[in-house]
Parts: structure tokens; C-alpha cells; sequence
């Protein structure tokens, strides 16, 4: 398999028909004949802070404002497992993958760490749960029409702006989001 979604962004068309991806952009971490694994970028779980999770670890934010940051819902996938996309400027060893220019996934207690002190990445975004999917079924899906692949960007993957990821990710396509409709005619 040559073509690969890996570092690019999926974009949720509307009435995709799943209300767990509804509205949703998911960077798409790997992907490969085997199976495909990405991270919701844009669905903040509600009232859950950076410093809960951390909290939760017996860790503490040495930063106020870094400890306010929202924690996305990532997927449906292990939920009880936190995933940071961050920027390059840290790596835990193997434990980080890179996933697009200038943009790694970690997955470890060691992202935790360093963003609660003084060596936190200068950009991230901290997740619980991913998305995944098995051989063929992505692209059983893009066939459908439930996704829109988009080149990542990453302004979009590490805003705070949360709300406006959708909408920023079907422009960056060169669309207006009015003229995307969520179901196609019939003859």
C-alpha cells in the first residue's frame, strides 16, 4: 500500500451517520493495510482540564494557564488512555512517533511529566481515547463519502479554538462550509 492517510487530516462530512464523529476533524496518526489510528482534534470533553488528568497522576502543572487547557475526546478507542500530539521540540525515545512535519504523537506518562513542568513542548494538545479502524474500513468509508482528506495544518491541529477546527479545515479545501451538504441527490 503506497497511499497512506498518515498525516493528514480527516474531516467528518455532515450526516456521516455515526453521532460519535459528527462534526469531528481527526488527525490521522498511522495507517497502513492493517489498520488506521487517529486523534479527534476539535471535540472538548466537557469540563475536563489538563490539571484534572494530571491530578489524577499525583502530577501538578507548574503553569496556571497550561493547567486550564480543555482535554479533547479523542474517540471512542481507550478512552482511559491520554494521547498528546505536540510539537517537535520533545521526544520520549520510541514511546514518540512522528506523525506529519512538525507534528509527534506521544502517548506515555513522559508528555505528562514535561508539560506539567518546565519541559512541555511548545505546542500540544493532550487527548483521552483515539479512533481506530481495521483493515479496509477507512477506505470503505471514503468511498462512501463520510470523509474529506485534507493536508494537515498545523495552526488547525494545535489551536485552542476548538469550535473552529471544522470549520478551518474544510477552508483550508478552498470550500465555504455553507456549500458542503451532509447527503446527495437522487435522480
Amino acid at each position: 500500500m503506497t497511499d497512506t492517510l498518515q498525516g493528514k487530516l480527516l474531516i467528518a462530512m455532515p450526516g456521516i451517520g455515526d453521532p460519535r464523529f459528527e462534526g469531528t476533524v481527526i488527525m490521522m496518526c498511522a495507517h497502513d493495510a492493517e489498520h488506521a489510528m487517529g486523534v479527534v482534534i476539535n471535540k472538548p470533553k466537557d469540563e475536563i482540564t489538563l490539571s484534572d488528568v494530571l491530578d489524577h497522576l499525583g502530577l501538578e502543572a507548574d503553569d496556571e494557564e497550561v493547567g486550564g487547557r480543555l482535554v479533547l475526546d479523542g474517540g471512542p478507542v481507550r478512552q482511559d488512555r491520554g494521547f498528546v500530539l505536540h510539537s517537535e521540540d520533545f521526544a520520549a525515545g520510541d514511546a514518540t512517533q512522528s506523525v506529519a512535519p512538525g507534528i509527534r504523537l506521544t502517548a506515555t506518562r513522559d508528555i505528562l511529566e514535561a508539560v506539567a513542568g518546565e519541559h512541555a513542548p511548545e505546542r500540544f494538545v493532550l487527548a483521552l481515547g483515539c479512533a481506530g479502524w481495521g483493515a479496509g474500513q477507512i477506505e470503505e468509508e471514503l468511498k462512501h463519502n463520510a470523509w474529506l482528506v485534507v493536508d494537515v495544518d498545523n495552526a488547525i491541529v494545535f489551536s485552542e479554538r476548538h469550535q473552529d477546527k471544522w470549520t478551518a479545515a474544510i477552508r483550508a479545501l478552498g470550500f465555504d462550509p455553507s456549500q458542503i451538504m451532509g447527503e446527495t441527490g437522487r435522480a
